[in-house]
């Protein structure tokens, strides 16, 4: 495997400072997580975006969350003979063996990955609609949020920052028809979240149902 190359000299830095501090301050922490094994109590799908970093923002410690990160946030429908494994693996792992008791949809604004699907359904991006592209087929999970962004506001603008939301939205939706999440959300044993992160002000919004909005925290 001659391609592979060793780390670069900055990583390798960076690592040897976070062992010689972070490590050796709480290393009796770190040895606790290995022998006893991970114990979160929720599930956390959240963008690949490197601008989102939920143990940050939650300022949660090694070992608080799971996390599956994927382009948009998106959990596609339950469908066990397509090839979208990894959330749902993902998914099953966290709810049916961790037994977390939430689960958080973390979506963002500026997301490159909602803004492609945008462009891609409003006929601005062929290249996405090549069967060849796998953004493309990825971001297909989020085509009925379009449907319901174009008819929030004529401007795109807006129809994008709608679409954001849309996929925290559709994400939920998808999530319910996973039957073991589904079984335990209606025993009360699992809650589900949506929530949409600002990376320009830091601002923080959750989904209310019962207002059918997201609220700022």
């Amino acid at each position: 495997m001659e391609f592979a190359k060793p780390l670069p000299t900055s990583l390798v830095k960076r690592y040897q400072g976070w062992r010689a501090t972070t490590y050796s301050e709480n290393k009796s922490w770190y040895m606790k997580l290995a022998d006893e094994g991970q114990h979160p109590r929720g599930l956390i799908i959240s963008c690949c975006d490197s601008r989102v970093n939920a143990t940050s923002l939650f300022g949660a410690d090694t070992g608080e969350f799971f996390i599956h990160r994927n382009i948009a946030n998106l959990v596609p429908p339950y469908e066990p003979n397509r090839d979208y494994h990894g959330t749902s693996a993902a998914i099953e792992y966290a709810v049916n063996t961790l037994r977390v008791v939430n689960v958080i949809i973390m979506g963002h604004t500026q997301c490159g990955g909602v803004a492609g699907c945008h462009a891609m359904c409003s006929g601005q991006a062929p290249e996405l609609e090549e069967d060849t592209s796998f953004v493309g087929r990825w971001m297909d999970i989020l085509r009925p949020g379009f449907d319901r962004a174009v008819k929030s506001s004529d401007k795109e603008e807006e129809q994008v920052k709608e679409l954001e939301r849309q996929s925290v939205l559709v994400s939920l939706e998808n999530l319910m028809t996973f039957p073991f999440v589904r079984d335990r959300v209606e025993a009360e044993d699992l809650t589900l979240h949506g929530i949409s992160v600002n990376i320009k002000t830091g601002e923080l919004s959750h989904y209310d149902p019962a207002q059918g909005q997201f609220i700022e925290i």
